[in-house]
């Protein structure tokens, strides 16, 4: 698990570590995530997937579910939306309609999340999925708690999916401070 050392809007992805030391990490404009850290997305996700759980949404016991890879667009329209929601400190998943919800702004409009995620270059989709959280220090916590939401869990249960990407950006200033997006796809 790694800390989060902030003093201006910086965007960081948190991964739980392999060794048992954990290194403080202070990433700024982090566009683009190391190799490393979207493995440690994915096997935290795809752990979740392998096993089989209840996810309290009235379908019972689901799973395991085929394990998700990653995209890099749906990681860009993760990014676009949880930048957004630092920026604008709003909490949604329509865009706030602000400069900072570029799909959004671009159409003169709030964005929603399909939107934006077309917009990124996911086209010729059959599924698509969003997960939105606020506040969790890192990927064990925020896993913990999509995981205990209902709707959340379906997300990353379905077998509908095939895809996913998964952005943190960090606004000390704003109300949640740590703003995290789970886009979920899967192709036609």
């Amino acid at each position: 698990m790694l800390a989060i050392k902030t003093s201006t809007l910086i965007v960081a992805f948190l991964f739980i570590g392999c060794s048992e030391e954990s290194p403080t990490v202070t990433v700024k404009n982090l566009l683009e995530m190391s190799k490393p850290q979207q493995s440690e997305i994915l096997k935290a996700i795809n752990q979740a997937r392998s096993e089989v759980r209840d996810c309290h949404d009235g379908l019972g016991l689901v799973g395991p579910a085929k394990a998700l890879i990653w995209s890099d667009n749906l990681y860009a329209s993760a990014y676009e939306h949880s930048s957004d929601l630092a920026e604008s400190d709003t909490f949604s998943h329509l865009g706030s309609g602000t400069v900072s919800d570029v799909t959004g702004s671009n159409a003169g409009k709030r964005s929603l999340f399909y939107e934006r995620i077309e917009a990124n270059g996911y086209v010729g989709f059959h599924s698509l999925g969003e997960n939105i959280a606020g506040g969790q220090e890192d990927i064990k916590s925020v896993m913990k708690d999509w995981l205990e939401s209902p709707a959340h869990c379906t997300n990353i249960m379905s077998d509908k999916f095939s895809e996913v990407g998964v952005a943190v950006v960090v606004n000390p200033d704003s109300n949640f401070e740590i703003y995290w997006t789970q886009n979920f796809g899967s192709k036609k």
